[in-house]
């Protein structure tokens, strides 16, 4: 037997307890391995699973952001806003006699004496309906003026006022039934000079019916003594 090794702590064992440690520490060196491998398969295996390491992105549906829901939203709102109150000018017609609220009233393109007589309130009481033609088309600067019972329609002083009881066709208040009364003028020509009124203006002297397709220097010298602006 050979002496013992005072430096190695396991020389004052007994040899069958030496071998059993040296087992005692394989084992444990085992599990520590083991351990380590089942580490590095798992990093592994999260390394896969989330695509090569790239990180997750978060999106964010704020109300704030210029991409976001919200703010797309709120843009497409404020546009139909935007567009809708330009799809029409104004129209400003004065409203005078049998109405609740007389006054000013703005009206859209193409709005007729019943729209803007139920922007001044409506009709009173007293008020004559078969005083005004309720169907016309009303223009932009022209006065309304609406009778009560059992008085004469009066004549509006603005540039298309309710027509005067002087046998004319008045060419900023007639429609097109009226305007087919005078002589050579069909439906389809009254509505050009419909057309042209809308378009252009008022009428501010008859002589401007020549300026509209159609009227020619004959029909027009058989209008001449028929109409007024």
């Amino acid at each position: 037997m050979t002496p013992s090794d005072p430096s190695d702590p396991l020389a004052a064992l007994d040899p069958s307890a030496r071998r059993a440690s040296a087992r005692v520490r394989l084992g444990v060196g085992a599990a520590i391995a083991l351990f380590i491998a089942a580490v590095a398969v798992a990093a592994m295996l999260s390394f896969a699973s989330s695509g090569g390491g790239a990180q997750p992105s978060v999106s964010f549906s704020g109300s704030s952001g210029d991409g976001g829901a919200g703010g797309s939203g709120s843009g497409s709102g404020s546009g139909s806003a935007v567009d809708a109150g330009a799809s029409s000018p104004a129209v400003l017609v004065h409203v005078l006699g049998a109405v609740a609220e007389p006054g000013l009233v703005e009206l859209g393109e193409g709005a007729r004496v019943v729209d803007a007589i139920a922007a001044a309130g409506g009709l009173t009481a007293e008020a004559d309906p078969a005083g005004v033609n309720l169907a016309r088309t009303v223009a932009d600067g022209e006065q309304l003026v609406v009778p009560v019972v059992g008085a004469a329609p009066a004549a509006g002083t603005g540039p298309a006022g309710n027509a005067p009881s002087d046998g004319k066709v008045h060419l900023n208040t007639a429609d097109v039934a009226e305007l087919d009364t005078l002589p050579r003028i069909g439906p389809a020509l009254a509505q050009r000079i419909i057309d042209w009124r809308e378009a252009n203006g008022p009428f501010t002297s008859t002589e401007q019916l020549l300026d509209v397709a159609g009227i020619g220097d004959a029909v027009y010298s058989g209008l001449a003594e028929l109409v007024a602006p």
